[in-house]
């Protein structure tokens, strides 16, 4: 048995913060606003996850409006949905990840990044695509006003 998920997230640039996408800070005169540490790829990734499963999304899992969640690692949150799935008895098929993103540039990157998700759900990184577009000055991303990820994912079920 197959299932798929797909996930979508998006947070505002704004100074002060750390930029941390896929788990890795990037060097960045702004950051994204949130609750957690706002990384949009991976929070992108556990709905993905959660939702192949129907099980929900983030926010019912790991609410904005606890306090145990302000500052989280998105990384170690990630680990805890990989074990959600696990505990199902499904394991992670791939994982396909787009960040939209006018800057920086995140080529360079994108290695860290699926090392970090891979590494997460103990899984092998060939499992893992992180792609990153701009959207050539169009819309939020373009303005540079935000940040934005999409994940599609495929979870198997272990027999």
């Amino acid at each position: 048995m197959i299932r798929i998920g797909h996930g979508y997230d998006v947070h505002r640039l704004t100074e002060g913060r750390k930029l941390i996408l896929g788990g890795v800070e990037i060097p960045h005169e702004k950051g994204l606003l949130g609750h957690s540490d706002a990384d949009v790829l991976v929070h992108a990734v556990m709905d993905a996850l959660l939702g192949a499963l129907a099980l929900g999304d983030i926010g019912k899992h790991f609410p904005d409006t606890s306090p145990e969640y302000e500052g989280a690692d998105s990384i170690e949150l990630l680990k805890k949905v990989g074990g959600i799935i696990s505990g199902n008895g499904c394991s992670v098929g791939n994982i396909d990840s787009t960040i939209i993103c006018q800057a920086p540039k995140l080529a360079g990157y994108i290695p860290e990044m699926r090392k970090n998700i891979a590494s997460a759900l103990e899984c092998d990184i060939s499992r893992i695509s992180v792609k990153a577009t701009t959207e050539e000055g169009l819309g939020f991303s373009g303005a540079k006003e935000g940040v934005a990820a999409h994940a599609v994912c495929v979870v198997e079920k272990s027999f």
